[in-house]
């Protein structure tokens, strides 16, 4: 999956280039916060992040996505499972997305759209943020064992 995650990335990357270090600094403080339950501090920045995301290709699948970390991060910070309201992403955001699955093999679609939401903001944060590319690096493992669970409906077993 390693080799999948690696081709995911180059397949968005002509897509999100043109995103400055800037921009792609708070995708990336966003994906960190996320995953060390830093909650009050994802809200911040998927907020930040969401203000300065230009407009282009893939802009509405990275704002879905920037919007699904923050409604998760708001839930967990108030010991919720799910969101109240949940955005969702758009068939026309599909080309951006690492999983894309068919309706009938998406067992969870809200755990799926989080998955996606993630990996779509590490990817960004890779492509546009070379001060993180290190770090970034280090948890590159969590998108791994995240793109594992959908091994089989990838049909990649």
């Amino acid at each position: 999956m390693e080799k999948f995650l690696k081709d995911y990335i180059d397949r968005i990357r002509p897509s999100f280039s043109r995103i400055s270090e800037e921009t792609g600094h708070v995708i990336a403080s966003a994906f960190f916060s996320f995953k060390f339950e830093l909650y009050p501090k994802t809200l911040r920045e998927c907020s930040t992040a969401l203000s300065l995301v230009p407009e282009g290709n893939g802009s509405s699948a990275l704002k879905t996505a920037l919007s699904i970390v923050r409604e998760y991060a708001v839930a967990y910070e108030n010991a919720q499972v799910r969101p109240e309201s949940i955005p969702f992403f758009e068939i026309s955001d599909q080309p951006y997305l690492a999983v894309n699955l068919a309706p009938e093999l998406i067992e969870d679609p809200l755990t799926l759209d989080l998955d996606n939401a993630l990996l779509l903001l590490y990817a960004v944060a890779a492509i546009t943020s070379p001060d993180d590319e290190q770090a970034l690096e280090e948890h590159r493992k969590y998108l791994v064992k995240i793109l594992d669970t959908y091994k089989r409906a990838l049909g990649m077993l």
